[in-house]
């Protein structure tokens, strides 16, 4: 089958990665997930805070255009006629708003790792400057990237629940139940508030539930109460939160988030119930999809299977029986935001089901998220507005 970019483009679209590098879990995710549908390719990137690491570890993994920083790849980029289309960015969270501002200024497109950013002034001022522009911007919420997550927003867009009334979604993971080596030298920067952002579990994977949560309802949280925790002795960082919702439309919701449970996997758990049923997703099942419905038989609906929306199809890339999984997740994310570029890039009409993907505002609203959710821990769990 013909590549839809080369048909469209005459190529495939150039990624510069910054981040990532040997040894990095989300560096290698990136770049294979980018490439998964060889809509791009990566020929440039940054993968070391040090100069030299960073072109050496370029050189090591087959890119040409290696360079010592951000800044230099990026101007050096824009200076290019076969400059990349796209940059990812995944370095320490305190960096994002920094690179992006640049990259916007540049004219590139953006895949930014979660949170969007550390202060919600910087947040808002990125969707002002991505509004102002020609550009894209993927927030990396790659849960959503999901056949059956995209199925059970269809499911509820469809108004297939009737009126939402209740949402939860739980993340319980349990690598940080005992103190780790890293945080124990002070070597990990995701313990490290002034890099990390006000609270660790809250950036690195509350804003992953609040985002599914979000994203597969269709509905905000108009106001939450939160309390935060270090329940392993010896950390400084939270590892624990359980946060409650409310809705414009009277609907609840809870969360219940911690990396520090011991023996657990990963645990990422979604429900959502209206006035006609519910359903569940298990990320460890991502392939199937549990619909409820008071007047029905239960149903599990099973990626690639018949009887699904075309959400979900779109994004279901391999036959039923084959499971895909997390880096497939992120490769739909990557291919959507091609797809719009495609269609901005040859004048085109762009596929509405391409934005799906997490945008600007969404990364905007994860940190406003985290700072309503400290504000309440902080007044000892008071309901706080979310503007």
């Amino acid at each position: 089958m013909a590549n839809p970019v080369i048909n469209a483009l005459g190529r495939k679209l150039r990624l510069g990665v910054i981040g990532g590098g040997p040894g990095s879990f989300i560096g290698i995710v990136h770049r294979g997930a980018s490439t998964l549908e060889e809509y791009y390719e990566v020929v440039a990137g940054v993968f070391s805070s040090n100069a030299e690491r960073s072109i050496k570890h370029a050189a090591e993994l087959g890119i040409d255009r290696g360079y010592a920083t951000a800044e230099e790849m990026i101007m050096a980029e824009a200076a290019r006629d076969d400059k990349v289309d796209v940059i990812a960015i995944m370095t320490p969270n305190n960096s994002h708003y920094q690179i992006a501002c640049l990259a916007i200024k540049q004219g590139f497109h953006i895949m930014c790792e979660k949170p969007l950013t550390n202060d919600v002034n910087e947040a808002l001022d990125l969707v002002k400057k991505v509004k102002e522009s020609d550009v894209e911007c993927c927030v990396a919420y790659a849960y959503s990237g999901y056949p059956m997550v995209r199925e059970a927003k269809a499911i509820i867009d469809a108004g297939e629940l009737g009126e939402i009334r209740m949402v939860q979604c739980d993340y319980v993971q349990g690598h940080l139940a005992q103190l780790t080596e890293s945080e124990q030298q002070g070597t990990n920067w995701h313990m490290d508030p002034d890099i990390a952002g006000p609270s660790l579990i809250l950036g690195d994977i509350g804003t992953h539930c609040y985002h599914l949560a979000a994203f597969v309802s269709g509905m905000e949280p108009s106001e939450l109460s939160a309390d935060l925790a270090t329940v392993v002795p010896g950390r400084d960082a939270d590892d624990y939160t359980g946060i409650l919702t409310r809705y414009k439309n009277n609907a609840r919701g809870s969360f219940f988030i911690t990396q520090a449970a011991a023996g657990a996997d990963h645990g990422l758990y979604l429900r959502i119930y209206g006035s006609k049923g519910g359903l569940e997703w298990h990320q460890e099942q991502p392939n199937q999809l549990l619909v409820r419905n008071i007047e029905q038989p239960t149903k599990i609906l099973q990626k690639g299977g018949v009887g699904l929306h075309a959400a979900a199809n779109r994004v279901s890339r391999i036959a039923i029986g084959h499971p895909e999984g997390y880096r497939e997740a992120f490769a739909n994310l990557y291919t959507d935001l091609a797809e719009v570029i495609i269609a901005q890039q040859t004048n085109t009409q762009e596929d509405p089901l391409a934005r799906n993907f997490p945008m600007i505002e969404d990364g905007a609203q994860g940190v406003k998220f985290v700072q309503a959710a400290v504000v309440s821990h902080q007044n000892n769990g008071q309901w706080v507005r979310l503007t």
